[in-house]
């Protein structure tokens, strides 16, 4: 039975209906991500699947502020995004660091969604971000969190490194340099 309390509805043991609420919402969350498929990547997975995927993980992190070091939806930063994206999407473990990631993979000139892009920031200062479609990526802005921009935004085209394909698609596997 729910008593009432001021404005905020107590239950017995003292619990507010807001904190049952909130606490219902997160292990709903919990529940629904710990489900998650990890997505196919042999040659039978098209690029629509992946792409959808993608969005998904977006969707998921939508907003979620940047925090150096970071790995939880309390922050996050560009390189343990795209660190998480792999690891919950496909099953495949990156290195966590942008430095390390810009060392897997092969360079690539022909985009395809998964790839990881890459940019100079600044003195010895890079970016990562994972390629979507139509010249989008998806990357935690220092300002505005997880979000999706576009490499003709002349702030990204100026600061452009590269594109690095991480996977083959055909294996499963990391592509190493190795």
């Amino acid at each position: 039975m729910v008593q009432r309390q001021g404005k905020v509805g107590r239950l017995r043991g003292g619990k507010s209906a807001g904190t049952i609420n909130v606490l219902l919402l997160a292990a709903s969350m919990l529940v629904s991500g710990c489900a998650q498929q990890k997505l196919d990547l042999t040659e039978n997975a098209d690029s629509r699947s992946l792409r959808q995927a993608l969005y998904r993980q977006f969707d998921a992190w939508r907003s979620v502020r940047y925090r150096w070091g970071g790995l939880s939806q309390a922050g996050v930063d560009c390189s343990g995004l795209v660190y998480l994206t792999y690891r919950d999407l496909f099953d495949l473990t990156l290195p966590r660091t942008t430095a390390q990631q810009a060392a897997h993979g092969v360079e690539v000139t022909q985009l395809e969604a998964g790839d990881l892009v890459f940019f100079k920031t600044g003195h010895r200062r890079r970016h990562v971000g994972i390629y979507l479609e139509q010249g989008r990526f998806l990357h935690v802005s220092s300002r505005r969190g997880v979000v999706i921009s576009s490499l003709d935004n002349p702030y990204w085209s100026k600061k452009y490194w590269k594109a690095v394909r991480v996977f083959n698609a055909s294996t499963q596997k990391l592509i190493s340099r190795r």
